[in-house]
């Protein structure tokens, strides 16, 4: 059984500019093309964005003070937990 080192290329195109520069040391540089990124939708993005700026304030006027000092209390203990402290 042969020893493969390498993916084989399936490209025609890719394997014609393999052998050329292989042949033709001084060719150009091969240049990938970037891929292209899917445009986002304005209306999601701004109907996002709405959400996200009143989401916060939002649930904390809906939070009894029972509530907000049991997620501080919670929060505080997470944050002096650390690996470091003794």
């Amino acid at each position: 059984m042969p020893n493969r080192s390498g993916k084989r290329r399936k490209d025609p195109s890719e394997m014609a500019r393999h052998v050329l520069d292989v042949v033709v040391p001084d060719a150009e540089p091969t240049i990938q093309p970037e891929p292209a990124k899917p445009e986002k939708n304005p209306a999601a993005v701004a109907l996002g964005r709405l959400g996200g700026k009143k989401g916060g304030k939002a649930r904390a006027a809906k939070l009894t003070a029972a509530r907000r000092k049991e997620i501080a209390k919670k929060a505080a203990a997470k944050r002096w937990t650390g690996k470091n402290r003794v």
